[in-house]
């Protein structure tokens, strides 16, 4: 299965991956190939990802663990392997602790933040598991609202709103709004380049305009049969007729009649943003816990 996946190609890029321990060099669409059988697969393991973060400077490769694969981003002193590796199945947790320890053999740190939770000798937690909303875009996906989401859902689609798909603008308009809002609710993103660094045919824009300007807009990234929400604004007229809402159902619903079966709608936080929360739940995601991020020691 994972064979398949990181070796068919159906597109050219310039933005290729290195890969390590004899893989072939393969472009920057080398997940979109993926079956939706195979299940969710995480963005910080996709190659739209290193695409993007080699965008921004940074050195990423695709190590062969041997019973897995996964995408590294390295720096001076650090490894970096979020939400990963991909695992081949009928592995022990013991086993794949050891795979990762010996990702660790370099002469720097090492630092892990598995899909799973994996924990053990030679695994030590930096930081508590975090949760994602994963929403399964095969179910019926009205009859999974919640009533309240539904609701602000049915109400702005009485009132007519348009909602079109996005251009390069509208992720222009969107990366400068949202980080204005950033830095009025102080919450921390990755960089403004990141998002320009993704490969366009993975983005997928959606835009509501407002007496003739962009009152609200999301970016989502594909990857394989999955996808994951990335941006997000909305102005207060937007706000007061739950655009969001609206677009959040034109996304899914678009992506599911693309192939689509999973949906990230990112990490879900009670605490520091309750009502972002809500509303990524409301939609009837599922919550799933990550492992912890952890300093792995070499052996």
């Amino acid at each position: 299965m994972l064979g398949r996946v990181f070796s068919e190609q159906r597109h050219v890029s310039s933005s290729a991956l290195i890969w390590q321990k004899g893989f072939p060099r393969v472009n920057a669409r080398m997940f979109d190939a993926q079956d939706p059988d195979e299940g969710f697969l995480p963005l910080q393991q996709s190659a739209a990802y290193g695409a993007a973060l080699r965008a921004c400077g940074a050195t990423v490769f695709c190590a062969d663990l041997g019973i897995g694969e996964g995408l590294v981003v390295e720096r001076p002193g650090l490894r970096l392997l979020s939400r990963g590796p991909l695992w081949q199945g009928g592995h022990s947790p013991a086993e794949r602790r050891r795979t990762l320890r010996r990702l660790a053999r370099w002469p720097g740190l090492t630092i892990v933040t598995p899909e799973e939770d994996l924990a053990g000798f030679g695994l030590i937690p930096l930081v508590t598991p975090v949760h994602q909303a994963i929403w399964d875009l095969s179910t019926d996906l009205r009859a999974g609202l919640t009533g309240k989401w539904r609701n602000r859902l049915s109400v702005a689609e009485r009132q007519g709103i348009v909602i079109r798909r996005g251009s390069a603008q509208t992720l222009d308009h969107l990366i400068a709004a949202e980080a204005a809002q950033r830095r009025e609710k102080g919450y921390r993103a990755l960089p403004a380049a990141f998002a320009r660094g993704l490969p366009r045919e993975a983005l997928s824009l959606w835009e509501w305009r407002h007496a003739g300007q962009v009152g609200a807009a999301m970016c989502f990234v594909r990857h394989g049969a999955s996808a994951s929400y990335h941006l997000g604004w909305a102005g207060r007229d937007a706000r007061e007729r739950s655009v969001h809402n609206l677009m959040l159902w034109h996304a899914a619903t678009r992506f599911r009649s693309e192939g689509i079966g999973w949906l990230d709608l990112g990490s879900v936080n009670t605490e520091d943003a309750p009502g972002l929360a809500r509303f990524k739940l409301g939609t009837g995601a599922a919550l799933r816990r990550l492992g912890a991020t952890a300093l792995v020691l070499p052996a």
